[in-house]
């Protein structure tokens, strides 16, 4: 049988429109925090390592799989990663499932958030329940810290 094979880079965009709408978050910092939850998202589906990095602050903490990550701008993600990381999961994109504000102040949101991820078609890899931590530090919210279920 002969397959026409996918083009996968065609495939490839934001998703912006497909995430939950799961969202908790009162009206001024909590909102405001959440603008580079998606825009580290939506990069992040595109594959864009320059517009995940724009997403947060550096040096930026990722915990996860038992370790504790501190990442630099200039090493976060190599040129690479995403060559390596659908490889090895099969993935191809990612959707948030819910992303709710659970304490904040003026210039630092905590949420509690799920992501999914999934194959090229469609298929669910995985639900992982995430803590995600935005501050507003000169003017700007990004992502400071990150603990996650994902590997």
């Amino acid at each position: 049988m002969n397959r026409t094979p996918i083009n996968t880079m065609s495939l490839i965009h934001d998703h912006a429109s497909e995430h939950s709408d799961d969202i908790v978050a009162k009206p001024g910092a909590e909102q405001d925090a959440l603008g580079p939850l998606l825009a580290y998202q939506s990069a992040w589906n595109l594959r864009d390592i320059s517009g995940m990095n724009a997403a947060f602050h550096f040096p930026h903490v990722r915990i996860a799989s038992g370790r504790i990550r501190v990442l630099e701008e200039n090493t976060a993600f190599p040129d690479d990663f995403f060559d390596h990381f659908i490889e090895a999961t099969g993935w191809h994109y990612s959707l948030w499932d819910y992303r709710h504000a659970v304490q904040s102040t003026t210039d630092k949101v905590h949420f509690a958030v799920q992501f999914a991820r999934y194959r090229i078609d469609d298929t669910v890899i995985g639900h992982y329940p995430s803590f995600w931590i935005v501050s507003l530090i000169d003017g700007k919210w990004g992502v400071q810290a990150r603990s996650s279920f994902a590997p």
